[in-house]
């Protein structure tokens, strides 16, 4: 009997992390969440039967930590880097170590994680490696250059890895979410209308879909919109 697959998913919360979390465990993984705030998990924690990590992704110490210790019980299949950071305004009033932090969140924590990951499953001869991005790493749109900064740079990221690490049999994604994502209780779920936002389950089945498919005809990359949204 083959060994359950095994998760981890950095920069967890509620929304797409939380519905990444329930799908892996649904396919029998066996999932771990990293986050600075671990005490925001417990009810994720206690729903799937998780293992929770405290971890702060820009840290380079704390990320080595991470994998050391997820190391005790076997190989890695699938990491999940879904942290970012922002901070919003027009360029005259930012605060430049505001923008500095948030763009160490978005990219250079996603760099951390994929040198970790990829050093173990190059190893092990196999792996998925998935970074969440945004419609902010193609198009830079006002009152938002920290973000696009921070996403082009994940955006280059993936891009890299993939020529880099497919032919080592080492699968990498980058997913551009074009759009607001629905949140529990979200009040812009009835004023936008039906599927104007994108349903964060139907998100985290792309995403295992993606790390399901066959290597003769791997993507890199994939754009998710609601059917209204335009482009």
């Amino acid at each position: 009997m083959a060994a359950a697959e095994r998760a981890v998913i950095v920069g967890a919360g509620s929304g797409l992390s939380a519905a990444l979390a329930r799908k892996c465990t649904a396919a029998g993984m066996q999932v771990f969440l990293a986050a600075r705030d671990t005490a925001k998990l417990a009810g994720l924690v206690n729903e799937t039967g998780a293992t929770a990590f405290a971890c702060d992704a820009t840290s380079a110490a704390d990320v080595e930590r991470l994998f050391a210790a997820i190391d005790a019980g076997g190989g890695i299949d699938l990491v999940v880097y879904n942290a970012s950071g922002r901070a919003r305004g027009p360029i005259v009033d930012l605060d430049p170590a505001a923008v500095e932090q948030a763009i160490k969140v978005t990219a250079f924590g996603g760099f951390l994680v994929a040198q970790q990951a990829a050093k173990r499953m190059v190893k092990q001869g196999h792996g998925t490696i998935l970074f969440t991005g945004a419609s902010a790493g193609v198009k830079g749109y006002p009152r938002s250059s920290s973000f696009a900064m921070g996403k082009f740079a994940l955006r280059g990221l993936a891009q890299s890895l993939a020529r880099e690490l497919h032919p080592q049999n080492i699968h990498i994604g980058h997913f551009v979410i074009d759009g607001g994502i629905l949140k529990d209780n979200d009040p812009r779920a009835n004023s936008a209308g039906p599927d104007a936002l994108l349903d964060p389950n139907a998100i985290a089945e792309t995403y295992l879909q993606f790390h399901r498919q066959a290597r003769s005809a791997w993507a890199w990359e994939i754009e998710l919109r609601p059917w209204v949204e335009t482009f």
